[in-house]
């Protein structure tokens, strides 16, 4: 169970291990004991760690990385709780306030996001119903008069095998659905001009 919140808490290095106080009752409270997953947990305890080898040398060396590290540290810390972070820097010992980010409000959907445009979408299907008639029709026609009739009715056959799958796919993609309606119309209503000028 994780620690109750207040409605600010603080980040500090205590020995080498990170503490949050302000999540109950003002004690200190070990990062893993607080709803913060344990991958920044164990991030808080290893920058804790580094930041206390930093102080311990008495140089510096370092201490600018560790204050860097340090408030994006306090960032996740308030992103992940929902509240303000004191952060106070380790090396430095000043103290810095970081903010949670702000939740941005849900988008409305725009005005006609979700429906369906039958109008620009059959006008669509019906261009390539057409254009895919008077493809197979022509090419139906000039096989018919250049070899036997049966041999436009097996390219109708596989120009029409060749497609199905493609259309297929197709009927699920938003705008795609369209030209892959207007198609199929197309091609069905070609068989019908096929035969009769196989027949004819």
């Amino acid at each position: 169970m994780g620690e109750r919140l207040a409605s600010e808490v603080e980040l500090r290095v205590r020995g080498e291990r990170a503490v949050l106080t302000g999540t109950g009752g003002g004690r200190e409270a070990d990062p893993h004991q607080v709803a913060l997953g344990a991958g920044l947990a164990e991030a808080l305890h290893e920058w804790a760690h580094v930041a206390a080898a930093v102080r311990r040398s008495g140089n510096g060396a370092g201490g600018e990385v560790v204050s860097r590290r340090g408030r994006q540290l306090a960032g996740r810390v308030a992103a992940a709780l929902g509240v303000p972070v004191s952060y106070l820097d380790p090396v430095t010992g000043r103290a810095l306030r970081v903010l949670p980010p702000r939740r941005q409000p849900p988008v409305a959907p725009a005005r006609g996001d979700g429906s369906t445009p039958w109008g620009t979408g059959l006008t669509v299907a019906a261009f390539f119903a057409v254009l895919a008639v008077v493809a197979i029709l022509a090419l139906a026609r000039a096989l018919a008069h250049e070899t036997a009739g049966w041999v436009a009715v097996a390219a109708t056959a596989v120009v029409s095998a060749g497609l199905a799958p493609s259309l297929w796919l197709a009927r699920s993609v938003p705008i795609v659905r369209w030209i892959a309606l207007g198609v199929a119309t197309g091609v069905g209503l070609s068989w019908a001009g096929v035969l009769l000028t196989v027949v004819g």
